[in-house]
């Protein structure tokens, strides 16, 4: 009896002994691993947000991860909620910092002061591009809603040139245009006498021109440049820097640089044209940040790369980013003024 009730006891203690010496090993086995997990994720976090506080671009894949900087708040969380599960301190003041950046970054970026001398005049400007010429109608139906003063659409191919000019020819009788097959043809359609400038040289069409807004001389230029592919990367920031030498060689005269920059402003080649004396227009209109591109998930996923930058002779009053079917990417339609110098 004594010795069975021993035995049992023994048994029942080796038991106990076993389960928790297993529980054990599971949380020590397991918290290593979570912590990996994030560090992982703070990790490749961390590598972007350090890109845009040394104000470079870096090499692929960072140029492409910076156009969605802001949806590193995703990751950035995932890391941070597994370094509490782990009890990870430091990790999770790394996610936390992290966290913070990403939203630190979020905010608009340059200058939004309103100039002050008088109203000139009231431009409507439509940006469009339209993927291979493949929405001409419908862009046809906006600019008959929209009625802008300036459209400039990019991948307006040769049959689209020539719909733009049949169609729209009374209403927009000077042009300015890139006539070139598939992505390269561009236009710039204008209620305003233009004078043909020689434009950026880029690879895919960028013409430019000289408005006549109410007596005074704007300088306008449609952007285009190649997107940051694999390989293409150098490409992108030397169409960006033929951009931005664009923009400073007009300093001191009503500007208007709009298109598709395959830039956001997270990129520091982007932020260098801001950085040469104009201003985002969404942003003077006080509009957030709004993702124009791969319309298909925007704008709740995506980058906002179309833009429509201005000289400070501007204001924004309003700015919106329009849905056109068949196309990847968002439209965008904004009210300026033209003000006089001081």
């Amino acid at each position: 009896m004594t010795s069975t009730q021993a035995g049992a006891g023994t048994g029942t203690g080796t038991g106990t002994g076993t389960a928790t010496g297993a529980s054990a090993v599971t949380r020590r086995g397991g918290r290593p691993l979570t912590r990996w997990a994030a560090g992982v994720a703070l990790a490749g976090v961390s590598v972007v947000l350090l890109c845009r506080a040394l104000d470079v671009d870096g090499v692929t894949p960072l140029p492409q991860l910076l156009a969605f900087l802001p949806w590193l708040l995703l990751p950035g969380a995932v890391g941070t909620g597994l370094a509490a599960l782990a009890r990870w301190r430091a990790g999770l003041v790394w996610g936390v910092v992290a966290l913070a950046l990403t939203g630190w970054f979020f905010r608009p970026y340059g200058e939004a002061e309103a100039p002050q001398g008088r109203a000139v005049a009231q431009l409507r400007v439509l940006t469009s591009n339209l993927e291979f010429g493949g929405v001409t109608e419908e862009l046809l139906s906006t600019v008959r809603r929209e009625r802008p003063d300036l459209v400039f659409v990019q991948e307006c191919e040769l049959r689209c040139s020539a719909v733009l000019k049949e169609q729209l020819g009374e209403r927009y009788p000077y042009r300015s245009l890139v006539e070139a097959t598939g992505a390269e043809g561009s236009a710039i359609l204008s209620r305003y006498p233009l004078r043909r400038t020689p434009g950026v040289d880029g690879t895919l069409g960028m013409p430019g021109a000289v408005a006549e807004v109410e007596g005074r001389d704007v300088r306008l230029q449609l952007a285009h440049p190649m997107p940051p592919l694999p390989g293409g990367v150098g490409l992108w920031r030397s169409e960006l820097a033929e951009l931005r030498s664009w923009a400073q060689a007009g300093a001191g005269t009503p500007t208007v640089l709009a298109g598709d920059f395959n830039a956001s402003q997270d990129h520091a080649a982007f932020r260098r044209i801001l950085d040469a004396g104009l201003r985002d227009s969404t942003r003077l209109a006080g509009g957030a940040r709004t993702p124009s591109w791969p319309a298909s998930t925007a704008p709740v996923l995506g980058a906002q790369i179309d833009h429509v930058l201005v000289s400070r002779e501007f204001s924004a009053r309003d700015a919106r980013f329009l849905d056109l079917p068949h196309t990847d990417h968002r439209s965008l339609v904004v009210d300026l003024t033209l003000h006089a110098a001081q």
